[in-house]
């Protein structure tokens, strides 16, 4: 009997039921099917369980993976030798300093022949050695990002510039870690101008935040970078409101256009009818954000009378437009899918409604602080927009105005994201109607909505089974410990700033095995306790943040990184000082900030 339950489960674990084309055959299909809901990470991760066999097979279909600390020398080997088939790698949240040089040299030439992608944003400086050492090993990049790099020299973008001639997307966004260096000099200057003289085949770039590129640099791109369709260049000084327009003149082939917190050139007075024509002029543009911008409705009319093929358009916090011209470009993009009009003022229900009628196709919207919008524009989304999977109405007045009733509503089953924080005229009573409407619900966020009670909370989960995101920051009332078993799949959940204490916090970790992510910061009820039975029972846990939770003692940090070796990152609680003994040990295994 033993030798039979033995063999029966050694077939059923793999070891000598399917070959292994039969496995890749099924873990592809179970990848596809995942692949929608952002889940396959997790579907390999429970196969490389099971067995040896599945363990290999699962490992070569990752083709991406972040490192968020300094293996050493051994570990770096086996990682690689693991996982064959990498052509991404992420090093954007590497804690080693100048050490990312080593970690670089040790990929072995087989991983780095693969490798297309790396990310190297947010470290101190540019590891040209350790680069260095990977273009020997027939490293063919075409997706490099360098965002934040403190300390980002002109030899290093002229290192770039030199050393990976088959770059098609480059991010060189906010050097000096998102400030800006404020140093204009020849050098830079030569530099950036020698990016597209040498990068021929960059299809996007990211030069947001950027000090050292100007009208000349911007335009020498768009000439010499023939296949370059997204430009992205966000908070550039030295770039104006003509450098813009002669510069995309010359590439008429740009799809998507990103110019944010621009404000020179396009006051109401004198817009430049130059780059008006200019920008009408990318007949095959499908992406216009203008994001913290003053824009004019001259200008969306322009874009409306050369029905320009937008799909997605972005003017959130944008500024000097008016409904007369967002309404006049709605009515001519009829294949728009994504919109973003955040803190648009001048919306009121009756208007909004009038726009909803121009937007059949959307996706996705963000009217999130247009506080004059009622429950019925909400309604009027619901109805005009059938595709309709996300909307962002926070700050808004969501609650107010009549609501159709229960045995009048209807279900809207693509409906999977609602974010509606800060309404604070939400109540049980929308919530139990958001259950009955949204059933493939899998994100709400409810932070701040101080009149919502726990009990509905609960029904919400057990009738959407689909939610995995759920935000309750600032829940005032009770204690969260009603919450059942129905919430089992919950991935991610935020109670920052809640009266949770260490029960609450215990019932939700029993019936939420599954969470990934878990927010407590300024939870002052909760203790050491209550961190670790959630940190027992949530046992593929990756992030915890236990920012300003003063009742928890700093010794459960080192308990959280051996008890649950899942754990990527930890926030942890107030006055935590690692002796130097423990610091290596600790953060070889977890970020802990």
């Amino acid at each position: 009997m033993a030798s039979s339950t033995s063999s029966s489960r050694k077939r059923m674990a793999g070891g000598d039921g399917l070959t292994n084309d039969c496995w890749e055959l099924v873990i592809s299909k179970l990848e596809k099917e995942k692949e929608e809901e952002e889940e396959s990470n997790h579907c390999l991760e429970t196969l490389s369980m099971v067995s040896k066999q599945l363990l290999s097979i699962s490992s070569s279909f990752v083709h991406s993976i972040k490192l968020i600390h300094n293996p050493s020398s051994s570990p770096i080997s086996r990682l690689f030798h693991r996982f064959t088939n990498l052509t991404s790698l992420d090093l954007s949240a590497f804690r080693g300093g100048g050490d990312i040089n080593a970690l670089l040299s040790r990929i072995p030439p087989t991983s780095v022949s693969r490798l297309t992608s790396l990310n190297l944003s947010n470290q101190q400086t540019f590891p040209i050695l350790g680069l260095r050492s990977i273009l020997l090993k027939n490293c063919r990049l075409t997706s490099l990002i360098c965002s934040s790099i403190a300390f980002l020299k002109f030899t290093d973008i002229t290192f770039i510039a030199d050393s990976f001639p088959f770059l098609q997307h480059l991010d060189l966004s906010f050097p000096g870690g998102g400030e800006g260096i404020l140093v204009v000099e020849d050098d830079y200057n030569n530099a950036m101008n020698l990016l597209p003289q040498k990068l021929k085949l960059l299809r996007s770039v990211n030069l947001s935040g950027n000090f050292y590129i100007n009208n000349s640099s911007f335009l020498q791109l768009c000439i010499n970078c023939e296949f370059l369709q997204q430009v992205l260049i966000s908070r550039c000084p030295f770039i104006t409101h003509a450098g813009i327009a002669e510069a995309i003149h010359h590439r008429p082939t740009l799809n998507s256009l990103s110019v944010t917190n621009f404000k020179e050139g396009l006051e109401l007075e004198n817009v430049d009818s130059y780059f008006i024509d200019s920008l009408t002029s990318l007949n095959r543009l499908t992406c216009l954000d203008f994001s913290f911008s003053c824009i004019t409705d001259l200008m969306l009319k322009a874009i409306a009378l050369h029905a320009l093929p937008l799909t997605k358009l972005v003017l959130q916090d944008s500024y000097n437009y008016t409904y007369s011209g967002i309404s006049h470009l709605l009515s001519k993009c009829p294949s728009l899918h994504h919109l973003d009009l955040q803190r648009a003022n001048f919306l009121n229900d009756k208007l909004f409604n009038h726009l909803c009628a121009f937007l059949p196709g959307l996706l996705s919207i963000n009217v999130s602080s247009c506080d004059k919008l009622t429950n019925s524009s909400f309604f009027a989304l619901l109805t005009n927009c059938p595709l309709l999977s996300e909307i962002r109405m926070e700050s808004t007045d969501i609650g107010l105005g009549p609501t159709p009733s229960i045995v009048d509503l209807l279900v809207y089953p693509q409906l999977k994201s609602l974010h509606l924080a800060y309404n604070s005229h939400l109540q049980d009573h929308h919530i139990n109607n958001f259950a009955s409407m949204f059933p493939n619900m899998q994100l709400i966020d409810l932070s701040f909505c101080h009149h919502i009670f726990q009990h509905r909370i609960a029904v919400l989960l057990k009738r959407c089974p689909k939610i995995t995101h759920f935000k309750f920051v600032g829940f005032p009332h009770a204690k969260l410990r009603s919450i059942n078993s129905e919430a089992s799949i919950l991935e991610v959940l935020n109670l920052a700033h809640s009266r949770i204490d260490d029960e609450g916090l215990y019932q939700i970790s029993k019936t939420c095995p599954q969470l990934l992510q878990l927010d407590l910061e300024h939870c002052h009820n909760v203790t050491e306790k209550g961190v670790q039975l959630a940190v027992e029972n949530c046992t593929r846990l990756r992030e915890i943040n236990l920012q300003h939770c003063h009742k928890v003692s700093t010794d459960i940090v080192s308990q959280m990184i051996f008890t649950r070796p899942s754990l990527r990152k930890i926030i942890a609680p107030p006055h935590f000082h690692p002796r130097d003994c423990d610091r290596k040990l600790l953060f070889e295994r977890c970020l802990v900030f």
